[in-house]
C-alpha cells in the first residue's frame, strides 16, 4: 500500500489536531470527512482542503477506496460508529477515550478484533515526543526501576458544551482527562505491569452549572510490581493546558513538562492570537507553544498508523489499551463513590 486514503469523521476540536498532525505525515491522502452535518461537513473540507464531504455514515463506510477510518466524534457515538466500521471489515482508529465506560469499550474492542481489520487507539500522551524520549531512558536503565509515576492534565474546562453533559461523555475532569495519565503510566512503568487496585477523589468545586460531574479528581493507581501512579486531573487550572509528568526511579528521575516548559517566553499589551490550547488570554505574558500538534503527539501518533497500514503491522496502541484504560477509570469512579480502594476488573 503506497497511499493510505482516510476519512476522518468528525468535524471539532480533535479532527483539527488530527489534520495538523497528518499535514506532516508522508504516504497518506485525506480524500474525505464526515459531519452529522451536512454545514459542519463542508465548513471543514473547506478550511482542510479536502476533496469531499458528507453527512451520510452509511455510504462512507459502504465505499471500497477508503484505507483507514479516523473516528474524531463526541465519546456517545463511538460504539455505534465503531461497531458499523467492524461489521464492513473496516480498519479504524479512535480518540480517547474508547467507549464511555468498560462495557462499551469491551464491546468496541471485541467487535474490531474479529472484524480482523486493524484497530488502533489514539492516545496523544504516549506518542508525545518527550515522553517517547523519557521510556527510552528507562528501557536504557537510565533511573534504575521505576518506582512512581505522577502525571498531570489541567485546563479551565472543555473547549465545547457536549463535554459537560456527563451522560455523553461517561464522567467529568477524570473521565476526560485520566485517560491520558493512566496511558502515560502505564508507559513508563511497561504494559507488563498491569494496574491491579486504584483510590480516587472528586469533587465540583467551580463549575457547579455546568456540569454534574467532577471538575476537579485525585486518582492513585497500583500496579502489581508495587509502583505507584500519582494522577492529578482539573477542568480549574487557569493559563491554558498544563501537561507534566514525573518519573521517579530506584537510580535517578525525569521530568516532561511540555506547555509550561516552552522555549518562547512573550509580553504584550495587545492580542497576540492563538497561544496555546486552553489559554485563556492572549496578551501579557504568555508562553506560545509552537507545533502543538507535533508536541502532544498528534503526529506521531497519525504516522505510526499510516505506516502500520502500508506495512500490515499492529499499532502499539489498540483497543485492547484503551479498554483496559476504561476499566481503569470505571474502577476510579467505584473508589470515589464508595472512598475505598477498588480492585480493576479486566
Amino acid at each position: 500500500m503506497n497511499n493510505v486514503c482516510i476519512a476522518i469523521l468528525g468535524s471539532g476540536f480533535v479532527a483539527d489536531f488530527y489534520l495538523q498532525g497528518l499535514a506532516n505525515v508522508n504516504g497518506q491522502q485525506v480524500v474525505v470527512n464526515f459531519s452529522r452535518t451536512r454545514r459542519r461537513a463542508r465548513e471543514f473540507a473547506r478550511r482542510w482542503a479536502i476533496p469531499e464531504s458528507t453527512a451520510n455514515l452509511d455510504k462512507l463506510i459502504a465505499r471500497s477506496d477508503i484505507d483507514l477510518y479516523v473516528i474524531a466524534l463526541p465519546n456517545e457515538v463511538h460504539l455505534p460508529v465503531s461497531l458499523a466500521l467492524s461489521r464492513a471489515g473496516k480498519n479504524q482508529v479512535c480518540t480517547k477515550p474508547l467507549g464511555r465506560n468498560r462495557r462499551e469499550a469491551k464491546v468496541m474492542f471485541d467487535a474490531a478484533k474479529r472484524s480482523g481489520a486493524m484497530h488502533g487507539y489514539a492516545e496523544t500522551e504516549v506518542f508525545a515526543p518527550c515522553v517517547v524520549r523519557a521510556r527510552e531512558t528507562i528501557e536504557q536503565g537510565g533511573i534504575g526501576r521505576v518506582l512512581w509515576v505522577r502525571s498531570r492534565e489541567s485546563h479551565g474546562g472543555p473547549h465545547s458544551p457536549h463535554f459537560w453533559d456527563i451522560e455523553k461523555t461517561g464522567g467529568g475532569a477524570m473521565n476526560d482527562l485520566g485517560c491520558h495519565c493512566i496511558a502515560a503510566a502505564r508507559y513508563f512503568f511497561g504494559k507488563d505491569d498491569p494496574i491491579v487496585e486504584v483510590m480516587a477523589w472528586g469533587a465540583r468545586l467551580v463549575h457547579h452549572k455546568k456540569t454534574k460531574g467532577e471538575d476537579n479528581a485525585l486518582l492513585v493507581l497500583k500496579f502489581a510490581g508495587g509502583g505507584i501512579g500519582h494522577c492529578e486531573l482539573s477542568w480549574t487550572t487557569k493559563g491554558g493546558l498544563d501537561l507534566r509528568n514525573e518519573v521517579h526511579g530506584s537510580e535517578g528521575s525525569i521530568f516532561t513538562d511540555v506547555t509550561r516548559g516552552t522555549p518562547i517566553t512573550s509580553f504584550s499589551t495587545k492580542s497576540t492570537g492563538y497561544v496555546v490550547e486552553k489559554a485563556e488570554i492572549d496578551f501579557g505574558w504568555t508562553r506560545p507553544l509552537p507545533e502543538e500538534a507535533f508536541a502532544y503527539g498528534y503526529q506521531a501518533e497519525m504516522k505510526h498508523f499510516v505506516e502500520c497500514m502500508q506495512g500490515g503491522t499492529t499499532p502499539r496502541e489498540t483497543y485492547e489499551d484503551g479498554y483496559i484504560v476504561n476499566c481503569v477509570l470505571d474502577a476510579g469512579y467505584q473508589s470515589m463513590r464508595s472512598s475505598r480502594w477498588a480492585r480493576v476488573k479486566y
